[in-house]
C-alpha cells in the first residue's frame, strides 16, 4: 500500500513511516550502529531550538516548552537549554514529577537544573504559557497509546487554547503517528519538526512540517527496506509539503522521482 505522499520542496519524495517502523528504526540506530540516545536527542533538541528562534524572529521573546517523560520530553528539555544559551527566557514545565521521567529525560532535566533552569510549580503554568510568544509541544512524540489522560490531556488544552503559538517536536502530541487519528485532545502546531522520517499520521495536519536529520545513516533505513537518498543538504532540516505539484506519487518505502 502507498504511503501518504511527502516531498521536499524541491519535488524529491521522502517515504513515511509508522510508529512501530520508527521503532524498530531507533532500535536498530542503537544496537546496531551504535548511536546513543541522548546523541540522537541533542541533535534534535538543537535543531527544533533552531526552528523555536527561526519562528520568534528579530523580535525574540519567551519560551515554554511541556515536556512529557520519554525521548519526545527529553528533546524538549535539550531545546530549552539551547534556548537558554542563546539568552532566550525560557520556562520549563512538565507533565509528572521529575522522578516519574525517563533515563535520558531525567539527564537533561540534570543539565538544565545545573544551569539554573528547573521546571516551574504546576500553578504557574497557565501564567507563562498566557505570556509566551511560543509554546514547545514535547509532551508524546510518536508513543502515544490511547487518548492522552491527566496532566498530560490537561496541558494539551491550555496548549490549544491559550498557546498563541506553537511548535511541536516530531508530532503534535494527541495526534496517532501511524494512522492521523485523534483519540483525544490534540495540540494544533503551527509547525511540526519531525525526526529522521516523517510519520504517516502527519499527512493532512494543519502548520509546516520540517524534516530533521539527527545523525540516523540511511544504511540504519536500509535494514528495514527504506531507500531514498537523503534529502539534507546545506541544512540539518528540510521542509517537506504533500501532494507537491509536478512530483510523482512515492511509494511506501521511496522512489518516484530523483
Amino acid at each position: 500500500m502507498s504511503a501518504p505522499p511527502f516531498w521536499t520542496e524541491d519535488g524529491r519524495p521522502v517515504p513515511a513511516v509508522t510508529a512501530d517502523e520508527m521503532r524498530a528504526v531507533d532500535r536498530i540506530a542503537v544496537e546496531e550502529f551504535g548511536l546513543g540516545i541522548l546523541q540522537m536527542m541533542e541533535n534534535a533538541g538543537r535543531v527544533l531550538a533552531e526552528h523555536v528562534m527561526a519562528v520568534l524572529g528579530p523580535a525574540s521573546g519567551e519560551v515554554t516548552v511541556l515536556a512529557g517523560p520519554g525521548g519526545n520530553g527529553g528533546g524538549g528539555l535539550c531545546c530549552a537549554r539551547h534556548l537558554h544559551n542563546r539568552g532566550l527566557p525560557v520556562s520549563v514545565v512538565l507533565d509528572r514529577q521529575a522522578s516519574a521521567l525517563g533515563d535520558a529525560a531525567r539527564a537533561q532535566l540534570r543539565i538544565l537544573r545545573a544551569a539554573g533552569l528547573g521546571p516551574i510549580e504546576p500553578s504557574g503554568t497557565r501564567e507563562v504559557v498566557l505570556r509566551s510568544r511560543v509554546v514547545v509541544d514535547a509532551l508524546i512524540g510518536y508513543s502515544l497509546r490511547g487518548a492522552p489522560r491527566g496532566a498530560t490531556a490537561d496541558l494539551i488544552d491550555l496548549c490549544r487554547r491559550e498557546g498563541s503559538l506553537v511548535v511541536s517536536l516530531d508530532v503534535p502530541s494527541g495526534l496517532d503517528a501511524s494512522t492521523g487519528q485523534v483519540p483525544g485532545p490534540v495540540v494544533h502546531a503551527a509547525r511540526t519538526v519531525t525526526l529522521a522520517l516523517p510519520k504517516i499520521g502527519l499527512a493532512g495536519i494543519p502548520g509546516e512540517i520540517y524534516l530533521a536529520d539527527i545523525g540516523i545513516p540511511p544504511q540504519v533505513f536500509h535494514r528495514l527496506g527504506i531507500f531514498f537518498p537523503p534529502p539534507f543538504r546545506s541544512s540539518a532540516w528540510v521542509r517537506l509539503v504533500t501532494n507537491g505539484p509536478g512530483a510523482q506519487r512515492p511509494s511506501r518505502h521511496g522512489g518516484g522521482a530523483p
